[in-house]
């Protein structure tokens, strides 16, 4: 049996609420194992965490010296001791992923194949990180409830809307009076959700929209509501890529990456008759979903997260050390120490 004098410790940070879900299950999985875990927050989430969640100062994880800090945040602050490890907050939305290789970490964790791919050619590059392919942990208890054949579409159909919060990628003010007008005449059910990023004007405008038919709802984690609807309407939010996973469809608005598993559109017009053909549920769209669904992530068995332990382990083993120094990344690191309030020594 693990002593506490033997157990690993392993920090958890955060500087978005949805960390917790992220993480959390990282959370179940060391502590599985017997070792321990704690959460340092820059940002909201810190007033999320329950009974037996511990949250420590930077002075308190400087002493307890964690053998790996553990974030999805594109950033952790330098002076932590311990491994560095990205678990990103998302899949591949269409963004270029290489714009969360900053020089912060030691090791990141991808989702699937094609992350993989791309960031073990940066990695070949520069030389300052490794690379494991471990699948997304956020998504782990979410993997073991959705086996088996997929449901029947709801009477009356139930839909997510969903949209990143980013404006030049945002449909949500595009689709707002289609929203408005499809919401009203009790044909579908609507549930809404935001980035907690969105733009404050254009996610209280949709909740004054709520009505018999429509809920906004403020869910920390967005799985929550997958399994109480029958597709998504979305843009290009990383969000949909998780939905996808469940086999249902999804309707884009200007989606950055198109693809047979997406019914995309260009025009609101295009919006009803869009919704309609995704509850039809054709054949080539269902297997198209399926098809994407396994190349994103390929991982059923929910324990992503005991790989992610597993990767920093074999990362220690070997040494602890990529075959280059991160870089000095000085501007970054005076941002972290700003908002932190911490001047001391790395």
């Amino acid at each position: 049996m693990t002593t506490p004098d033997s157990s690993k410790r392993y920090l958890l940070y955060g500087s978005e609420r949805y960390a917790l879900a992220i993480l959390r299950p990282i959370q179940a999985a060391i502590r599985a194992r017997g070792d321990e875990a704690a959460w340092f927050f820059d940002g909201p989430g810190a007033e999320d965490l329950v009974e037996g969640e511990r949250l420590l100062s930077v002075a308190e994880v400087r002493a307890w010296k964690p053998r790996a800090v553990i974030t999805s945040s594109n950033a952790v602050p330098h002076f932590f001791p311990g491994v560095k490890v990205e678990t990103f907050h998302g899949f591949d939305a269409g963004k270029p992923r290489h714009i969360y290789v900053r020089g912060f970490f030691d090791l990141y964790c991808t989702t699937g194949p094609r992350d993989t791919a791309q960031f073990r050619a940066i990695a070949d590059k520069v030389g300052h990180f490794s690379v494991t392919e471990t699948g997304f942990p956020k998504i782990d208890p979410f993997m073991r409830e959705i086996s088996g054949p997929l449901p029947p579409v709801r009477q009356p159909p139930v839909i997510l809307y969903h949209s990143t919060f980013s404006p030049s990628w945002s449909a949500a003010e595009t689709l707002y009076e289609e929203v408005k007008r499809l919401s009203r005449d009790g044909r579908w059910r609507w549930i809404v959700t935001f980035h907690p990023k969105m733009n404050p004007e254009t996610t209280a405008k949709f909740k004054a929209l709520q009505n018999a038919y429509l809920t906004f709802a403020e869910n920390d984690n967005i799985l929550e509501l997958f399994p109480q609807v029958d597709m998504m309407c979305s843009d290009t939010s990383s969000a949909l890529n998780e939905f996808l996973l469940t086999g249902k469809p999804v309707v884009t608005f200007k989606n950055r990456r198109p693809g047979p598993q997406l019914i995309d559109i260009d025009d609101p017009k295009e919006f009803e008759p869009a919704i309609e053909r995704a509850l039809a549920r054709p054949p080539e769209l269902m297997q198209a979903i399926r098809d994407y669904a396994d190349a994103i992530h390929p991982y059923r068995d929910g324990r992503s997260s005991e790989r992610v332990l597993d990767a920093i382990d074999a990362f220690i083993a070997g040494g602890g050390r990529n075959r280059r120094r991160k870089p000095l990344n000085l501007w970054r690191k005076l941002k972290i120490r700003r908002r932190i309030g911490y001047w001391g020594r790395a």
